[in-house]
């Protein structure tokens, strides 16, 4: 990976964090993005202690405006993106809305990723063999609702299914894409990273348990950390698509936890519910590839 630069959204912490790390072992030029100021330049000095090339930038990825404002300060520092990892991700219960009016838990899974894709875009073609990673999560694969995509009609909740519903759209949304750019020399691929006890997942679970998790709270908290607590593990499916020759010019292909390709769930090959989340966030993102 030596002289490639590298994007990494979610980097600070968790899955994000050693995929980063991983890939800047590698020799790569990395980008880490995160929310917090504090967080994203403690980050980027722990990694680049031995030498790597590591950067951090802040924006909240949730709103279009953290959006196009990263994309701007990264062309402006960058003429090229060989790899973005979208790797951000998140749940949010109750339904919240976006400054933006957008159904956060979408906002974060679907949307961030389709809309930073589109405005990096120009930077990716610029590279020789630019490569998208988009991580899903949860357990995704089943049924895509068009007609609840944000939860209009019923939102899921902490039963994990509203989050599951938009990794699988998310999903689906990267197959479309892959297609999209097929003849631009950027591949679109969808990394399973597997569960592991991150922070996020600590302050999910946390949140859920006054609900429906409440009788399992011991056994996460005192099994979590000392079963999932290897976050190298998780983040191998991402470094792969990233990083390994086996992927060049490979597109629209989903690999496992296991770092092996799998056949995409019954509901991302739906031409219907692709359509839907397509659509979605091409109206709500206001840019299309």
């Amino acid at each position: 990976m030596r002289g490639r630069t590298v994007l990494v959204t979610g980097g600070t912490g968790g899955i994000g964090k050693e995929t980063a790390r991983g890939l800047a072992a590698m020799g790569a030029r990395v980008i880490l993005v995160g929310r917090d100021r504090g967080r994203a330049d403690a980050a980027a000095r722990e990694l680049g202690r031995d030498g790597a090339e590591v950067s951090a930038f802040t924006a909240d990825l949730s709103r279009l405006d953290g959006l196009r404002a990263l994309a701007a300060e990264v062309g402006a520092r960058h003429d090229r993106l060989d790899v973005l990892v979208n790797n951000l991700g998140g749940m949010s219960s109750p339904r919240t809305l976006t400054g933006d009016g957008v159904e956060r838990t979408f906002a974060a899974n679907v949307l961030a990723p389709y809309a930073l894709t589109c405005l990096l875009l120009p930077l990716l073609r610029a590279a020789p063999a630019a490569r998208v990673v988009n991580l899903t999560g949860g357990m995704p694969g089943g049924r895509i609702d068009p007609a609840n995509l944000q939860g209009e009609r019923r939102y899921l909740g902490w039963t994990f299914s509203q989050y599951n519903h938009a990794k699988t759209a998310l999903m689906a949304m990267s197959r479309r894409f892959a297609a999209r750019v097929a003849g631009d020399g950027v591949t679109v691929n969808v990394a399973y990273p597997g569960h592991a006890y991150t922070p996020g997942n600590r302050a999910t679970a946390a949140a859920a348990f006054p609900y429906a998790y409440r009788p399992l709270a011991p056994v996460i908290r005192l099994l979590g950390p000392r079963l999932l607590n290897d976050l190298a593990k998780p983040a191998r499916s991402s470094i792969y698509l990233a990083s390994s020759p086996e992927m060049e010019g490979v597109t629209g292909v989903y690999v496992n936890a296991k770092v092996r390709r799998t056949p995409w769930p019954a509901a991302v090959l739906d031409e219907r519910a692709c359509d839907a989340v397509w659509d979605l966030c091409e109206r709500l993102g206001g840019a299309t590839p």
